[in-house]
């Protein structure tokens, strides 16, 4: 089956989002569809590594208004309009932690909730981290908590670490990425 976009409607255009309806048409059938979708520019996750012998590394705890609670994630931010992705994560790094990287690596991206969401998220591995001062935005409420990547593991095991794209890329880098 190919569908088609016959028609879409801008719902809401925000700062960071926007919300569509998409009219859809099998090119086969003729049948036709709706889809509700969020528009977003795409988003940055960075894993600071504060030590690498110890493997010591950076989360925040962040208050999030959209569920009303305080999550422990690692820094993480919005792409801005045609911002490379890896310049990003540094400018994140610095806003949400005071530090500065010396070395950024990519690790992955993916799509955080492709049902309904256009967001791509790029993670990295942040090196070499210098002591700065962090810039929040005026309406973010975010902490630094330092721990080691079992313990953050171990968070996530017992129900600690509730989000996605923070349990996503301490994983795949405790599989894949640990120790290169």
């Amino acid at each position: 089956m190919g569908w088609q976009i016959i028609d879409k409607q801008q719902l809401y255009n925000g700062q960071k989002i926007k919300l569509e309806v998409h009219h859809l048409q099998d090119d086969e059938t003729l049948k036709r569809a709706k889809r509700e979708v969020v528009v977003h520019p795409g988003a940055v996750v960075v894993l600071p590594i504060l030590d690498p012998k110890t493997e010591t590394i950076l989360l925040i705890r962040n208050r999030r208004y959209a569920i009303n609670q305080i999550l422990l994630e690692l820094p993480a931010g919005t792409l801005e309009k045609n911002e490379d992705p890896l310049n990003c994560a540094g400018r994140e790094l610095l806003e949400e932690t005071g530090y500065l990287a010396g070395r950024i690596k990519p690790m992955l991206n993916f799509f955080s909730s492709p049902g309904i969401l256009s967001e791509k998220m790029y993670a990295f591995v942040a090196y070499d981290l210098e002591q700065s001062s962090a810039v929040l935005d005026p309406a973010e409420e975010i902490e630094p908590l330092s721990t080691t990547i079992s313990d953050a593991i171990q968070m996530i095991r017992d129900g600690r670490i509730h989000d996605g794209k923070t349990i996503a890329t301490l994983l795949m880098y405790e599989r894949f990425f640990r120790g290169t």
